[in-house]
Order: C-alpha cells, then sequence, then structure tokens
C-alpha cells in the first residue's frame, strides 16, 4: 500500500484529503506544520507528501526546501496544495522542486488523477 504524507495547518483539509486517500486505499498520516511534517518524513518514509504552502511554524517552501537537501527524504515525490493563484508564485514553488502543484479549492478528481500519475498507478 503506498503511503503519504499530508502536511497543511488546517485540520478540515486535513480531514477532506485523507478520508479521500483511505478511500482509495492508500496508508495517510498527517502533520500540521512544516517541522513535524519534516520529522514525520523522514521517519516514516512516505511515497508522497501533499504539502500546503502557507502555515505557521514552518512554510511550505521551506519544507519542501529542507526535504530536497536531506538525502533520506530527497527522493519523496511532493505536491503543493495551495492557495496561492499568482503564476508567479506558483513557478516559485515548482522551482523548489515539487512534482505538482495544485490550487484551493481541491477538486478531489483533479487531485485522485495527479496523485495517481505521479505514484506511476492508472486511472
Amino acid at each position: 500500500m503506498n503511503k503519504i504524507l499530508i502536511v497543511d495547518d488546517d485540520s478540515d483539509s486535513r480531514k477532506l484529503l485523507h478520508d479521500l486517500l483511505a478511500f482509495f486505499q492508500y496508508e495517510v498520516a498527517e502533520a500540521p506544520n512544516g517541522e513535524e511534517g519534516i520529522r514525520m518524513a523522514a521517519a516514516w518514509k512516505p511515497d508522497l507528501i501533499l504539502m500546503d504552502i502557507q502555515m505557521p511554524v514552518m512554510n511550505g517552501l521551506t519544507t519542501i526546501k529542507v526535504l530536497k537537501d536531506n538525502p533520506s527524504t530527497r527522493g519523496i515525490k511532493i505536491i503543493a496544495v495551495t492557495s496561492f493563484a499568482m503564476r508567479s508564485e506558483q513557478e516559485e514553488i515548482v522551482r523548489a522542486g515539487v512534482d505538482g502543484y495544485l490550487a484551493k479549492p481541491i477538486h478531489t478528481r483533479e487531485l485522485m488523477e495527479l496523485v495517481r500519475k505521479i505514484m506511476g498507478e492508472r486511472s
């Protein structure tokens, strides 16, 4: 079973994503901020991280940089999930090394298509 870590400070967003991914038979864990996300990623070794960008404690861009700079977490796929909508912000997020980008509000069908694509699964 593929493992997905959700890193998002909004508990409602985490619950929605968790329930959706669990429905599709993914093993899911959650972290409420970037620092906890880094700790969990290093210990749990998920196949994919859904990363919010705007978070207290440590924002998503900083978290992504730390994960990509660490040899033990560098290979984990990351999808940025954010309310940022401006093109320049999206480009900055992509340059940070993410494997995908989704704008909030999340469209569940689009999310699952991207998750499957990045995980190399058939729809």
